[in-house]
């Protein structure tokens, strides 16, 4: 049976694409798209959703008010963050309150899709799980929300990618291959394929720049 989504989004544009990509990843459905916290909730009333797509600056009120009004009534429905919010008061708020996953605005569909498919792995594996867990199987159940397609690519540490995003986030304008690797204190080559991987995921975005009589560089700047 296919994953039923709700999602959850004020602006008309940003709706139909999250409903359409949603009908893009195997096993997921459109349930129904919401314009605003009291829409969903009357959704949630009197519809069968199994994952809710939220956007937390909703009109009539912050996504995460919504969520503790779900969770004080009783309802567990799971819940993936669609939103441009990037407070780490915000986040914190959002795990406690039980969001599974948390993905930020703008975003690819290959980032979109990669959260959809660790949330199904995540309930794969809770199919499978026996009525009583031991450690190992709270751990593996619990990991599938933090690894597999989310995972970096084959040779990347996450040493090496902290280190880059920060530079990157906290150089306030666009810097090149070479510069982030200076700043890193790795190669250019190994930098630029982490500059890349950013790039593709939608938490980068390069930009052409022109200076001298060569080639124009390419930059990278944190969006």
């Amino acid at each position: 049976m296919n994953v039923r989504v709700l999602v959850v989004e004020d602006e008309q544009l940003a709706a139909e694409a999250h409903a359409a990509y949603v009908e893009r990843v195997p096993g997921f459905e459109v349930a129904g798209v919401a314009r605003s916290a009291g829409e969903a909730a009357r959704f949630l009333a009197s519809h069968e959703v199994d994952l809710v797509l939220l956007d937390l600056n909703l009109p009539d009120g912050h996504g995460l008010a919504l969520v503790q009004r779900l969770r004080a009534g009783g309802h567990l429905v799971d819940v993936i963050a669609v939103t441009a919010a990037r407070d780490a008061d915000v986040v914190r708020h959002a795990v406690a309150q039980g969001v599974v996953l948390y993905l930020l605005k703008p975003f690819t569909f290959a980032g979109f899709r990669g959260k959809l498919e660790q949330y199904a792995a995540y309930r794969a594996e809770l199919a499978q799980a026996p009525t009583e867990f031991v450690q190992d199987e709270v751990d593996r159940v619990l990991g599938s929300l933090r690894a597999g397609t989310g995972a970096l690519p084959k040779g990347m540490s996450p040493e090496t990618m902290r280190d880059v995003t920060v530079a990157v986030r906290d150089a306030g304008t666009g810097l090149s291959a070479s510069e982030v690797a200076e700043l890193v204190g790795a190669s250019r080559v190994t930098v630029r394929r982490y500059l890349e991987h950013l790039a593709d995921s939608g938490s980068v975005e390069r930009r052409p720049r022109y200076g001298g009589g060569g080639r124009p560089e390419v930059e990278y700047r944190w969006r």
